[in-house]
């Protein structure tokens, strides 16, 4: 448990004993636990697979590593182990200091993507969460479904987490701490499951337990069976009522999480990023909170920015935006993926940000009403396009109100369907310069003879802007069976023209 120290009682130890026996528990909530004893190395491992030892550091005047990676145990460097000591077993050790802020914020980032799960989530600093599920277990499947859910949303942003359920939040932090992963389902259960435990589960001040080590108390069953007034004595009516909150003979209030109105993390890298595609790994982790903070909040966004921080230098900004709002973590990655494929970094990057500033409301429901399979994948397409090669690159066309061919058409947003009440033929593809033919034969020819279909269309237009035109408008086809659209000149030389090719 070093490193894991946790405040007595946190909050709830301040201020004199509470008359706990007056009200009642709540027997219907069902709470889990999620611990994480690693938490301030997850923080720097989880930017990718780290090979190098390293660990992080006290600010003592004689510094202690307080964790250490599998790259630093295998050097043989422990938790306890003086600095000195560390760095005489490897040369190569990456040694940070402890980052208490990034630790709380990472701790509020994961109760943001927890929201997801439960809309009653609390913080248990340092390293703990509190969710009470109760109300959320038919939404997920039951109880084994939503702690797999849990568990491998974890695991995907990569965090190293111990899970467990119990009817009370200290009951299912003792269970997590021990790593048991058990879930107790009734109240009545309780003194049972938790009595084989070690007393160091308990979220005491260490002075406290050494001294229940002093009367021989080793496991939380020898602390139960204990007289409670000697207890009292002892230990203080606080330890008492922390007991009884676990057991659940009293409740235990906690203050519930409110989700950030908008989504901001910064992620520090273990070692500095040359290249820019290498950040994608810990981009997409980023972008997995992302959702889940927006999964939370029933809500989408069409735009959200990466920030990519240096040591010496301006910080290197990506917008990433998308023609519809959503969710879609795939979407989001493949997104980022054609923006760090291009990009040429100036200088190393030092730490990675995300964020999203205005999400929108989404119904699931309509979004899966009204959004097939292909829309959706010419939406995605549309959207890959524009951030591999940049939103003015890729361009719609649509009709406007204008009899001339080469001024009938503008650029609009791509994907974006507009009405064309026109019965005239149009082709698809239109020349940038119309293109004159000969003629054989009194006909003209574009790779043989061109036959004319039946009927025309004349345009005489644009007399009031020194552009005006006046042609007679066919559809030909060539010998190979190719269509064309060609026009004849109504006055001076009145030759033929090849301004459009049908598909």
């Amino acid at each position: 448990m070093a490193g894991c120290r946790y405040p007595s009682l946190n909050a709830a130890a301040a201020g004199p004993p509470e008359r706990y026996r007056s009200t009642p528990p709540c027997n219907m909530d069902h709470w889990l636990c999620i611990h994480l004893p690693r938490l301030p190395l997850d923080i720097l491992s989880r930017t990718g697979n780290e090979p190098r030892p390293l660990v992080i550091r006290d600010d003592g005047r004689r510094a202690r590593v307080l964790f250490c990676n599998a790259g630093a145990e295998q050097c043989g460097i422990r938790t306890g182990m003086s600095l000195a000591a560390a760095r005489v077993l490897t040369g190569k050790l990456l040694v940070h200091g402890m980052d208490n802020k990034a630790v709380h914020e990472a701790l509020r980032g994961l109760a943001d993507w927890a929201y997801q799960f439960s809309s009653r989530v609390s913080l248990y600093p340092p390293y703990a969460l509190f969710l009470e599920v109760q109300g959320s277990l038919s939404l997920f499947g039951g109880r084994t479904a939503l702690l797999k859910s849990v568990r491998s949303g974890l695991v995907a942003l990569g965090y190293e987490a111990r899970l467990a359920a119990a009817p009370t939040p200290l009951a299912a932090f003792s269970l997590a701490r021990c790593g048991s992963g058990r879930v107790v389902e009734a109240r009545h259960e309780l003194a049972a499951a938790l009595a084989p435990l070690p007393i160091l589960v308990l979220d005491w001040v260490p002075a406290l337990l050494e001294r229940l080590e002093g009367m021989g108390v080793r496991r939380l069953g020898d602390l139960l069976r204990l007289p409670r007034d000697g207890l009292a004595r002892r230990l203080g009516q606080q330890s008492l009522l922390y007991l009884d909150r676990m057991l659940g003979r009293c409740p235990h209030p906690l203050a519930p999480y409110q989700p950030a109105p908008a989504f901001r993390r910064r992620l520090p890298l273990a070692a500095e990023v040359e290249q820019a595609q290498a950040l994608l790994f810990v981009l997409q982790r980023l972008v997995l909170e992302l959702c889940g903070w927006l999964q939370g909040r029933g809500a989408g966004v069409q735009i959200f920015t990466v920030c990519l921080l240096h040591r010496e230098r301006c910080d290197t900004r990506l917008r990433i935006g998308m023609r519809r709002a959503g969710r879609d973590a795939g979407q989001f990655t493949a997104l980022l993926r054609e923006h760090l494929q291009g990009l040429v970094l100036q200088q190393p990057v030092i730490a990675v940000e995300l964020q999203a500033v205005q999400p929108v409301r989404l119904d699931d429901r309509s979004m899966d009403l009204f959004r097939s399979a292909d829309v959706q994948e010419r939406i995605d397409l549309l959207d890959c396009l524009r951030a591999r090669l940049g939103e003015e690159a890729v361009q719609g066309i649509s009709a406007v109100a204008e009899h001339r061919p080469e001024y009938a058409w503008s650029y609009s947003e791509p994907g974006r369907s507009r009405s064309d009440s026109r019965e005239q033929i149009r082709p698809l593809w239109l020349l940038a310069v119309p293109r004159p033919l000969e003629t054989r034969e009194g006909r003209p020819y574009w790779h043989g003879c061109l036959r004319l279909q039946a009927g025309r269309e004349r345009i005489e237009s644009g007399w009031w802007d020194g552009r005006d035109v006046a042609r007679d408008y066919f559809v030909a086809t060539s010998p190979s069976g190719s269509r064309y659209w060609i026009y004849r000149e109504l006055s001076g030389e009145r030759r033929w023209y090849l301004q459009g090719v049908f598909e």
